[in-house]
């Protein structure tokens, strides 16, 4: 089964006409079967809002949940926990209520471009991985090094080894600050592919005074490159019993379109999704 979605539910705004905020998720959950929950990259979510998440959405979605950026090391400042320890504790409690309603798909550790493969990186891996052991999780690189041909046959015996779940990117290539399309699977259960668009000029922070944020993901899929992409991802499900894809590509909200034309394309049919709200003059 290929399950498609996008990451975050709030900012697709062709989903929510007349919706108000607090039944986006709701609404979201008509569209597509799964999320990836980048929210928990900035902060580790309470107790509350995972409930909350839980009863809105259907008991067959899943959610994919990001790790926060302090345990994958993006947060340069101090993080508000007295040890790394004591952040990840607080991470797996916060999420084990997901993991117990069977709606954690995974988490997934997203390392900075900056992550380079080296042995005290490798070494780091090892013990985070042990740290969220009660969890599946993928792993997801940006930096070019861990495919490289020296390194690329390791780091997909490591990722078989020590039960990580690849993390497939589609992305812009500018060298050693992003990674290619690479089409192997490391897990039975799951396979992973990410879609964060094609833009290289804003895949490195841009000089006009632009947020980089904004502008980072500004990409829509054409046709015939979601055409080779459901070829590709189509074979790729094939060697693992569920098949996630996320699109990423949301800075100019293209994100949730490309997402619902690659269900089309793949003539996917989902069972079990919520019921879709009509608007008032809907028949």
């Amino acid at each position: 089964m290929i399950q498609i979605g996008v990451t975050g539910w709030g900012d697709h705004d062709s989903l929510y006409e007349g919706v108000p905020a607090r039944l986006k998720l709701e609404a979201y959950a008509s569209y597509f079967p799964l999320v990836e929950l980048d929210s928990s990259f900035y902060a580790i979510p309470a107790e509350a809002s995972i409930k909350k998440w839980i009863a809105e959405t259907p008991s067959r979605f899943k959610f994919v949940a990001k790790a926060y950026q302090g345990m994958t090391g993006h947060q340069r400042g101090d993080i508000p926990f007295d040890s790394k320890e004591e952040m990840i504790d607080a991470y797996i409690k916060a999420f084990r209520p997901l993991m117990e309603a069977n709606k954690l798909a995974f988490v997934l550790c997203q390392f900075p471009p900056w992550f380079d493969c080296q042995t005290k990186n490798v070494r780091y891996l090892r013990w985070l991985r042990e740290q969220l052991r009660d969890f599946p999780c993928a792993l997801e690189f940006r930096h070019h090094s861990w495919y490289s041909e020296a390194f690329m046959q390791k780091t997909m015996d490591y990722m078989r080894e020590d039960d990580w779940i690849h993390s497939i990117c589609d992305e812009p290539q500018i060298g050693e600050r992003s990674v290619p399309f690479v089409a192997i699977t490391t897990s039975k259960e799951w396979a992973f592919v990410r879609l964060h668009g094609r833009n290289k000029a804003a895949w490195q922070k841009p000089t006009n005074g632009q947020s980089w944020r904004e502008v980072r993901y500004l990409y829509d899929y054409s046709h015939e490159e979601l055409e080779d992409l459901a070829e590709k991802i189509t074979s790729i499900s094939k060697e693992v019993k569920q098949t996630a894809v996320v699109f990423n590509n949301n800075s100019g909200g293209h994100a949730a379109s490309n997402a619902q034309s690659f269900i089309s394309m793949l003539t996917i049919t989902y069972d079990g999704l919520a019921p879709r709200q009509l608007n008032l003059f809907d028949e």
